[in-house]
């Protein structure tokens, strides 16, 4: 069932990941790059934001006129495990509800390159996740992205911190548009035909 949110207020999408440039291409950055593409998209550059330790993209997604809707793309640079604090001061800072926040994630518990959309629920050990639940609650919502279990007995820390493989890179840039794409329809469509079109 869709939440309902706020028609005047902006969504805060926000792309978790890890700062710095080794880890860009990292299983676990893979929000970050979905972030890149969308302000690719609306024609912006990421600049810190003020005191929040994030960078920012300001701008419209969707059609120009009635369709467009107002969003702030944000990638925190804190660390994963403490990305609730700089998601929490952007949203109180650009006055965004909690149904209008949007974060889009790597999930190890679904196939690489699947997505799943959803609004609200637990963080299945997603640190990321942890962080901003514990300081904001769990009712916003998720763009996850799947990156497929470990293989062997590799460790999950290991396996999220390590690149995506040659043979993953060579549709990464597809399954980057798609969830893109979702994080799109979600703010433009609503929850339930976003899950419709793109849970697979």
């Amino acid at each position: 069932m869709d939440v309902t949110t706020d028609a005047n207020a902006p969504w805060l999408i926000v792309g978790l990941g890890n700062p710095g440039p080794e880890y860009a291409m990292n299983r676990h950055n893979v929000g970050f790059m979905v972030a890149d593409l969308l302000a690719e998209r609306i024609g912006g550059r990421f600049k810190r934001a003020g005191k929040a330790q994030a960078q920012v993209v300001e701008g419209r997604l969707g059609p120009p006129g009635t369709g467009s809707r107002r969003v702030v793309l944000a990638k925190p640079m804190s660390f994963m495990n403490v990305s609730g604090g700089p998601v929490t001061a952007l949203r109180d800072f650009y006055k965004v509800p909690v149904a209008n926040i949007v974060a889009v994630h790597d999930e190890l518990d679904i196939d690489y390159g699947v997505l799943r959309l959803k609004l609200g629920g637990g963080d299945n050990g997603h640190n990321g996740l942890k962080s901003m639940t514990k300081i904001m609650g769990a009712d916003y919502h998720r763009v996850r992205f799947g990156i497929g279990r470990p293989p062997g007995r590799m460790q999950v820390a290991d396996f999220v911190l390590k690149d995506f493989s040659s043979a993953e890179r060579k549709e990464l840039a597809y399954f980057v548009d798609r969830a893109a794409d979702a994080v799109e329809a979600l703010v433009l469509e609503g929850l339930e035909r976003a899950q419709t079109t793109y849970n697979s």
